[in-house]
């Protein structure tokens, strides 16, 4: 792949008032876009792999069917779709935000393209999102739901596609914009940002490191950060960042190579 690939996910918390359901943050979203077309246009070789959070959409309905742990009764195949349609209508805002920076944008929705198994990707055709970066579109995938052989049905987080993706598609960084600086080794007191973790340095901080205040059903800071540590080890060269898109311009910064809030990293 090209060597300015980048997988950039827009975090739950960012793009939605993630304590109130169903609440996007439009005017965040338009802005976000318009940061990502800025960054395209300044470096036309820039190539961008871009995924979403489900923040106050999926993440209440998901909490309420246990969705993420299996789908096995009527209820929660109905709890399932329910999960499906509110990943699906955030998505659309997304899309509609995209559009409106005239950015060539093409959602790939994961619940139509994988098959799980124990909550793992075990079928994943890459092709359609490689062919889409080598026309020169922006291919956008979610957190959502898909079935699983041992589970019936799950959810996969974008942090869960990304780390399947890494090993397929090999970018050079992973861009993780949120509400948050950084990582902070004190959440909530929220006193001490860490400039960079390391897999080396992580098991000293993983306690430290707590959930996050509104409902995730993938799991908080801890999780997010374990995930990212796997990847980077999967491919030593890769950096990953962890930063606040609520700063106007950060997200512009970080896709044209600036390290901002906290670095992630082998060693």
């Amino acid at each position: 792949m090209n060597s300015e690939l980048i997988f950039l996910k827009l975090g739950g918390s960012l793009i939605t008032v993630k304590d109130q359901p169903h609440t996007p943050r439009l005017e965040v979203l338009e802005r976000l876009a318009q940061e990502i077309a800025g960054a395209r246009a300044q470096n036309p070789n820039l190539q961008i792999l871009l995924g979403h959070g489900s923040g106050s959409f999926g993440h209440i309905a998901a909490s309420k069917y246990n969705t993420r742990m299996g789908v096995h009764s009527s209820a929660e195949w109905n709890g399932f779709i329910e999960v499906w349609r509110q990943a699906a209508g955030l998505n659309q805002l997304v899309m509609q935000a995209l559009e409106k920076a005239s950015l060539p944008a093409l959602a790939f929705p994961p619940s139509a393209m994988i098959i799980a198994q124990g909550g793992k990707v075990v079928t994943w055709n890459p092709e359609p999102l490689l062919t889409a970066l080598e026309k020169g579109l922006l291919p956008v995938i979610y957190g959502d739901v898909v079935f699983d052989h041992v589970l019936g049905g799950t959810i996969l987080s974008t942090e869960d596609l990304f780390r399947y993706l890494v090993r397929q598609m090999l970018p050079t960084r992973l861009l993780f914009a949120g509400k948050e600086p950084g990582v902070w080794s004190d959440f909530p007191d929220n006193t001490n940002l860490l400039p960079e973790i390391t897999s080396a340095s992580f098991p000293q901080i993983e306690a430290a490191l707590k959930g996050s205040v509104a409902t995730d059903v993938t799991g908080g800071m801890s999780d997010k950060v374990l995930q990212i540590i796997a990847m980077v080890n999967d491919i030593p060269s890769l950096r990953a960042l962890i930063f606040s898109g609520e700063v106007p311009g950060n997200v512009r910064r970080a896709l044209l190579g600036e390290e901002l809030g906290t670095v992630i990293h082998h060693l």
